[in-house]
């Protein structure tokens, strides 16, 4: 399962410059289609099936995702199930096949940095939408349910040591800000 918390970054340029501190940037743009079933219950269950394309300089690949429900409540964290897809055009054919709908579809540009900090591997995303205001801060890392707290402790360490205060936290959706926009 993946920790993570997201915040709304205020000096977006300080925050890229020392990650870029750290490690070199994957600058990568993220095609996301969000699937649900035509009566939504995915969404009432709190769940998310995604198919995301991810383009990059020198790569190209697909995931299929799968979220089951929030089991922190204060990050927003879920059990995620993940898998590299080789043809994204099929996995967007068997999922329709199967009587999932798209719901939304929007693209998330990314700068992602992968380092080790406070003895875990962690990923931080600085992410625009171009649909959406602002720029945003992901930092995750893969843990068991069982090291959740202690992960998401060291999580806000980094988030602060990156300048991030507790009161940029945002457990804001991308899908519902995204489909607030488009009214």
């Amino acid at each position: 399962m993946d920790a993570e918390l997201k915040a709304r970054v205020h000096s977006p340029e300080a925050v890229m410059r020392q990650l870029d501190e750290r490690t070199e940037a994957r600058v990568e743009v993220y095609q996301d289609t969000y699937y649900d079933r035509p009566d939504g219950s995915l969404e009432k269950q709190d769940q998310e099936l995604r198919v995301r394309t991810v383009r990059g300089p020198s790569t190209f690949r697909t995931a299929l995702t799968f979220k089951g429900a929030t089991v922190d409540d204060a990050s927003g964290s879920k059990p995620e199930h993940e898998t590299r897809v080789e043809d994204s055009e099929a996995a967007h054919a068997i999922l329709q096949g199967l009587g999932y709908v798209p719901s939304i579809a929007f693209e998330k540009w990314c700068r992602n940095y992968d380092f080790e900090a406070r003895g875990r591997q962690m990923l931080a995303t600085l992410v625009r939408v171009p649909e959406i205001d602002g720029t945003f801060l992901e930092v995750e890392t893969i843990v068991t349910e069982d090291d959740l707290t202690a992960a998401l402790d060291d999580i806000r360490a980094v988030l602060a040591d990156l300048g991030i205060s507790p009161e940029d936290l945002t457990r804001e959706l991308y899908t519902d800000a995204v489909a607030a926009r488009r009214g």
